[in-house]
């Protein structure tokens, strides 16, 4: 068991939880992911790791509160225990490319840390772009900043930024005249879909970080079964990093959409029960 020193809202739903694990944080590289476990009642939740320091032996983690055991994982507090598996997956392919744009939403925006900080300790040149509904939904930007050269943001209201998503801005970069060697890309499967998409009609090589459903995370089990240039893959043992171009997005969606009204239902009764009785 880990326990959590501290757990905070960065904006509504998206929850940032910072983990005593010495022996996880010696030994994660960008990419890696971890199998969180809020109590024994719970699913196994792949989450990608978002930072680690080694001196102070932490790992930190974003998740977004979407079902019964992420709802579970946010109502923890500082001191509390859970159970985690890391680091997961294979680490992140960085190497010195040129220019390359970072792309992240949602809890990606704060997951891709990691892969930004690496990219430019290689050399590259780092473009930043984060996307959000609204402006209130934007959170991380200043520490994004820090290891960018260049960092936008996009909101869909236009309250921030770009009015738009990431893929907006990356094609009114590549229109004005900006060459990227490669695009990194990490939020939910739907953003990453759309901005993997646009970075192949631009010419440009594409990475993307998948986490679907898991159960054991070691490649036994085969829930996590994807289709990636046309060859069954195991995103827990195989990625979770992919080629953009070649993941067949509708299948995921498909395989993943058959659970969203289980857990829609499973949410809201569980939510019942926490509010009325004051327990989970």
């Amino acid at each position: 068991m880990n326990r959590i020193i501290t757990i905070e809202e960065e904006v509504p739903n998206v929850h940032k939880m910072v983990i005593d694990a010495p022996d996880v944080a010696k030994k994660c590289k960008p990419g890696h992911f971890a199998i969180v476990i809020p109590d024994e009642q719970s699913e196994r939740i792949p989450l990608s790791i978002a930072d680690w320091d080694e001196d102070a032996g932490t790992v930190t983690i974003y998740f977004l509160e979407v079902g019964v055991s992420t709802m579970k994982l946010a109502r923890k507090v500082a001191g509390d225990e859970i159970d985690m598996m890391a680091p997961l997956g294979r680490e992140s392919e960085i190497d010195n490319y040129g220019t390359v744009v970072v792309c992240g939403g949602c809890y990606g925006v704060g997951a891709i840390y990691p892969i930004v900080k690496a990219l430019k300790e290689a050399g590259n040149t780092v473009v930043t772009i984060i996307e959000a509904r609204a402006k209130y939904l934007l959170y991380n930007e200043e520490v994004l900043a820090r290891d960018s050269d260049e960092i936008y943001t996009a909101t869909s209201d236009g309250s921030h930024g770009t009015k738009g998503k990431a893929q907006t801005v990356m094609k009114d970069l590549v229109d004005g005249g900006r060459h990227f060697d490669r695009a990194y890309i990490m939020g939910c499967t739907f953003m990453m879909m759309r901005n993997a998409r646009m970075a192949k009609e631009l010419g440009i090589p594409s990475k993307v970080y998948l986490n679907p459903l898991m159960v054991d995370a070691t490649g036994m089990c085969g829930v996590c079964r994807c289709d990636v240039g046309g060859e069954t893959k195991f995103a827990c043992v195989d990625g979770p990093e992919f080629d953009g171009a070649d993941v067949d997005w509708e299948q995921l969606f498909k395989r993943s959409a058959q659970y969203v009204p289980h857990q829609t239902l499973a949410y809201q009764h569980k939510k019942c029960d926490i509010d009325h009785c004051g327990g989970v």
